[in-house]
C-alpha cells in the first residue's frame, strides 16, 4: 500500500513563515528515496482539486536539453527545425519560447540566423549557470529572457555545488537581481525539485524571488524541473513528487501566478507527458517539450504530444497546424539520420499500421473503427495495414488502396479476381516457411505482376 506522508501537514503549520532553514547535513528525503530501492509515492490524505491555468502554452528546449541526448544540430539544421516549430505552433504562439544554449560559437550563429527570420513565436530565450559570465552572454546576444539554472535539492546543494543552502540561495538570487538590473526576464530552473526540501528551501527561496519581482516589476517565472522523472501526476500525492501538489504550493504558499509557472519533466518513469498535462490542469501555464520528446537520458514531454495535448485539452484546433508533425518526423530520419521508432506514436511508420485481417475488413468498412482520429486529414498520414499470413482479401486491398492512393471509385474490391490471386501469392510465401511480414516492395513487385495496369497508371503519375 501507498505510505502517507505528514510532510504536507508540517507545511501547512509553518507555511506563515517562509524562512530558510539552513542545516548542516544535506536532507536527501530517504523516506521517498532509498536509492537500493524503488522510489516511495506518498499521500498525505488530502486531494488537490482541479484548478487549470487561465491558458495552456508549450515551450520548446529542443535546442537545449534536446542536444544534450544526442549530437549537436548544425545551425542550418536549428534553423529548418525552428521553422517549423513556428509553423506548427501557428500565429498565436501556442508554441511560446524556444530555449538556446549560447556557449559555442555554433550555438551563437543558430540564434543569430533563428533572430533573422523575425518569427514572434517561438521566443527564442536562453539558458544560463548563474554565473555572471553567462549573464554577459544574454545581454551580447540581445535577449530578452533566459532561464538561470537555480538547482534546488539537497542531492545539487550540498553534493554537486558543495555549498549550503544559504550560500546557494545568496548567490542565485544575487545573480537573477544582476539580471533584472539589466532589464531581463528571468526563468528560474529549480532543478531536481521532485526531491527537494520544498518547505525548507523551496518556498523561502520562491517567496524571495517574488519579492525581487515585484520590486523591479519584472516577472519572474519559476520553472519546475522533475530532473530525474520522479514527478506523479495523483492529486493525492504529497511533496516533493506530486506535481498538482507542487503546482498548488507555489500559487498559495509564495503566490506565484499561473502565468510564471513552467513545468519541464524527464521519462525516467514513463510518466512524462502526463506529469506536464497534469501541471496544466492544476496552474502552471507552461509545459516544457522537446521535438520527438529526445532529451537527456529517457528525454523529456515529446513536444508533438503536448501539441495535440493541447487540442484535446482547449478544443482549440485554430492555431496550430499538426501536419507540420509529420514533415518534422520526416525532416529528422532524411536530413538528421534520426530513425524514429516504427510504433512512435504520431509519426513512427507503424503508429497507425494494422497486422490483422480482422482489423483491416474493418478499416474497409469504415476507418474510424481502428484509427485513432483522421490521421490523413490531420497528420497526412492515411492508415495502413502490413501484410503478412493474416491480412487475407481485406488486408491486402486495403494496402493496395492506400499504398497507391487510390480515390473511392477507384479502389480495388476485396472480392476482386486480382486480389484473389495476390491472396493466393502471400499464402505460399507463409507455406514455405515465412514468418517476417511482406514489405511495401515486394508487395508493390506483386501488384506489378498482378494488376499490371494499375502499376502502370500509377507509375506514369509520380513520373
Amino acid at each position: 500500500m501507498p505510505e502517507v506522508s505528514d510532510v504536507n501537514r508540517a507545511l501547512r503549520q509553518a507555511a506563515g513563515l517562509p524562512e530558510l532553514q539552513d542545516p548542516t547535513e544535506p536532507n536527501l528525503l530517504r523516506d521517498m528515496f532509498p536509492y537500493h530501492a524503488v522510489p516511495r509515492v506518498a499521500f498525505d490524505g488530502q486531494i488537490e482539486p482541479l484548478d487549470p491555468a487561465p491558458h495552456f502554452f508549450i515551450t520548446d528546449t529542443t535546442f537545449r536539453d534536446g542536444q544534450q541526448a544526442r549530437p549537436p544540430y548544425t545551425a542550418a539544421q536549428i534553423v529548418e527545425l525552428y521553422r517549423m516549430l513556428h509553423r506548427l505552433g501557428g500565429k498565436r504562439g501556442v508554441i511560446r519560447q524556444s530555449e538556446f544554449f549560447l556557449y559555442s560559437q555554433l550555438d551563437r550563429e543558430a540564434v543569430r540566423r533563428c533572430q533573422e527570420l523575425g518569427c514572434e513565436f517561438p521566443e527564442i530565450t536562453g539558458w544560463i549557470r548563474a554565473v555572471g559570465a553567462d549573464l554577459r552572454l544574454v545581454r551580447e546576444m540581445g535577449l530578452k529572457e533566459t532561464g538561470i539554472l537555480t538547482s534546488c535539492s539537497d542531492y545539487h546543494i550540498f553534493h554537486k555545488l558543495k555549498k549550503t543552502r544559504r550560500q546557494a540561495m545568496d548567490g542565485y538570487l544575487e545573480i537573477v537581481q544582476a539580471a533584472l538590473d539589466a532589464g531581463l526576464r528571468i526563468r528560474c530552473h529549480l532543478e531536481d525539485i521532485t526531491r527537494a526540501d520544498i518547505g525548507g528551501f523551496v518556498i523561502p527561496f520562491v517567496a524571495r524571488l517574488m519579492e525581487l519581482s515585484a520590486a523591479s516589476a519584472i516577472p519572474v517565472k519559476i520553472r519546475l524541473c522533475d530532473t530525474l522523472g520522479f514527478g506523479v501526476p495523483f492529486s493525492g500525492a504529497a511533496l516533493p513528487r506530486g506535481v498538482p501538489r507542487l503546482v498548488a504550493t507555489l500559487r498559495r504558499e509564495c503566490g506565484v501566478p499561473s502565468d510564471c509557472l513552467e513545468w519541464h519533466g524527464h521519462n525516467d518513469f514513463h510518466k512524462v507527458l502526463a506529469n506536464a498535462t497534469a501541471a496544466w490542469l492544476y496552474g502552471c501555464t507552461y509545459a516544457n517539450g522537446t521535438l520527438l520528446g529526445l532529451g537527456e537520458r529517457t528525454g523529456n514531454p515529446p513536444l508533438e504530444g503536448l501539441v495535440v495535448d493541447y487540442v484535446s485539452l482547449t478544443g482549440d484546433d485554430t492555431g496550430v497546424d499538426l501536419s507540420v508533425i509529420t514533415e518534422i518526423a520526416a525532416y529528422f530520419e532524411r536530413e538528421i539520420g534520426y530513425r524514429v521508432a516504427p510504433n512512435y506514436p504520431f509519426v513512427g511508420r507503424d503508429f497507425n499500421l494494422t497486422r490483422a485481417g480482422i482489423h483491416a475488413d474493418g478499416l474497409m468498412k469504415d476507418e474510424e473503427i481502428y484509427n485513432i482520429f483522421d490521421t490523413r486529414a490531420l497528420l497526412r498520414r492515411p492508415p495502413r495495414v502490413a501484410v503478412d499470413k493474416t491480412s487475407g482479401s481485406a488486408g491486402i486491398a486495403w494496402w493496395i488502396n492506400a499504398y497507391f492512393g487510390l480515390p473511392p471509385q477507384a479502389q480495388v474490391d476485396k472480392r476482386s479476381a486480382q486480389v484473389a490471386q495476390l491472396v493466393q501469392w502471400v499464402d505460399c510465401q507463409y507455406a514455405g516457411g515465412r514468418t517476417t511480414s511482406i514489405s511495401d516492395e515486394e508487395m508493390a513487385d506483386a501488384v506489378r505482376i498482378y494488376l499490371p495496369e494499375l502499376f502502370q497508371r500509377h507509375a506514369a503519375q509520380r513520373a
